[in-house]
């Protein structure tokens, strides 16, 4: 993953199915309320239900792609030196463990899901994804012992919203019936995959911060001051990751309540606007 293609490809698989995800949990709140679940994969309605797997089968062979670059491209299949595992490529079999995980899960949900052989509810599914996310949490806490500077900087951040995924996935699985941790767990999906393309833009791209440059696979600052100035820049770019994620997650439920909306939720916003508007009376 020490590449821009090596960000892009995982960041691309994470921003799709975030994106999905919150879509998906916006329109099944709005349209029933009452009856919403925390699902820990969306099916895709309509089309008669041929691409009703669309999201599992991405995942499932997303991650295997990806394990097959990091596992058979990335090491030219020279696995042993000298009798020992290739030492220069151990981050790459460290990634496809990572990667594994996730495409364990998407084999797992697609066998609870099609066939009689795994039947699983869905909370045990959140338990397994959060499995998933704990492998990639463990490989980037350790990755960001070893990455210094800048770029382990860019991996604390991104550690961190792993853990928000971990938390998100966990408790959905304890609170089956809960909206806001269904699309926290979408955003944190978005957020992540989002911020696997903002490491590969700034420390493998076009947007190195001045003073800072890679060579020979590491990012280095030519002076403390440098550093500072691009960790900053990082605390800026996740701050307006963060606010952009949450401004169109507002519009699209405003857009997705005016669309889908059940005449409950449209009731149950009524209700809440009396109540402020008493409140606001009595004082």
């Amino acid at each position: 993953m020490g590449s821009f293609g090596g960000h892009a490809v995982p960041g691309t698989l994470f921003l799709v199915v975030g994106l999905w995800h919150i879509w998906s949990a916006l329109v099944r709140y709005v349209s029933d309320p009452k009856s919403f679940r925390v699902q820990v994969w969306s099916p895709v309605r309509g089309f008669d239900g041929r691409i009703k797997y669309l999201e599992l089968y991405v995942i499932a062979i997303g991650s295997f792609i990806d394990l097959c670059i990091e596992l058979l491209y990335s090491p030219h299949f020279k696995y042993f030196v000298n009798g020992v595992l290739n030492p220069v490529h151990m981050n790459d079999f460290e990634h496809s463990g990572m990667l594994l995980m996730f495409f364990i899960f998407g084999l797992i949900a697609l066998l609870s899901e099609k066939t009689r052989f795994l039947p699983l509810p869905e909370g045990a599914l959140c338990l397994i994804a959060a499995t998933a996310f704990s492998a990639e949490y463990l490989l980037f806490y350790f990755h960001s012992t070893t990455h210094k500077g800048l770029e382990g900087y860019y991996h604390i951040i991104l550690v961190l919203l792993i853990g928000l995924c971990i938390l998100s996935t966990v408790t959905g699985a304890l609170l089956p019936t809960s909206f806001p941790v269904d699309l926290c767990s979408g955003i944190a999906l978005t957020l992540q995959g989002i911020w696997f393309y903002q490491t590969a833009f700034t420390l493998y791209g076009p947007m190195m911060p001045d003073g800072c440059q890679l060579k020979s696979d590491t990012v280095s600052c030519h002076s403390a001051d440098s550093e500072v100035r691009g960790e900053l820049l990082a605390n800026f770019q996740i701050f307006s990751i963060v606010l952009g994620v949450l401004v169109a997650v507002v519009v699209a439920y405003g857009f997705v309540a005016s669309r889908f909306g059940h005449s409950e939720l449209r009731r149950v916003h009524v209700v809440q606007d009396v109540l402020v508007d008493n409140q606001i009376r009595g004082f």
